[in-house]
Parts: C-alpha cells; sequence; structure tokens
C-alpha cells in the first residue's frame, strides 16, 4: 500500500532544493535530469527496478526526516490492521 503523506505533515523543504536552470520551470529541468539520469542507467545496463529503487531513495535522502516519517506511517498502519484483525489491543 502506497501512501502520500499530508502536506502539513511532510518535513521541511531546504533551500537546495530549489532546482531552477535559467529560463526553464523547475519541473522542466528535473524532467530533463530524470530522462538524463535513466538513458545514462539504460545505456549501462541497469534494470528498470533497479533505477526506480535508486530515484526513490535519492528523493527520500534528500527530504530530511522522510525516511523517519515513511516508516513511522507504515508502522501506524501495521498496527491498525493488527487491531482490526484482533490480534492486538487498544491502548
Amino acid at each position: 500500500m502506497q501512501h502520500h503523506p499530508e502536506p502539513s505533515a511532510q518535513p521541511e523543504n531546504s533551500d537546495a532544493e530549489a532546482i531552477e536552470a535559467p529560463g526553464l520551470p523547475w519541473q522542466a529541468e528535473v524532467g530533463r535530469l530524470l530522462a538524463q539520469a535513466a538513458a545514462i542507467c539504460a545505456e549501462r545496463g541497469v534494470d528498470v527496478d533497479a533505477f526506480m529503487k535508486g530515484a526513490w531513495s535519492a528523493y527520500v535522502e534528500s527530504r530530511p526526516g522522510m525516511r523517519d516519517y515513511l516508516e513511522e506511517i507504515q508502522l501506524r498502519d501495521q498496527l491498525a490492521q493488527l487491531r482490526k484483525q484482533g490480534r492486538m489491543g487498544q491502548a
């Protein structure tokens, strides 16, 4: 199950995240950089799953606190499922 964190609950963005090239909106620049990374990986025979895992890891690592936040959300979901199944009591 994939979760999309609430915008208000996400870790703060740093100034280093602003990726803007002169004359290009940041979305176009990010798209260009991702396409370049994908082409390099394809040329070297990198498996698509490895590329996606690497891209996701780079994104999570670039956001301080994001990994901890996602782990907490996953743990809460697991606890909720155990409670729903009656395998864990309410506290």
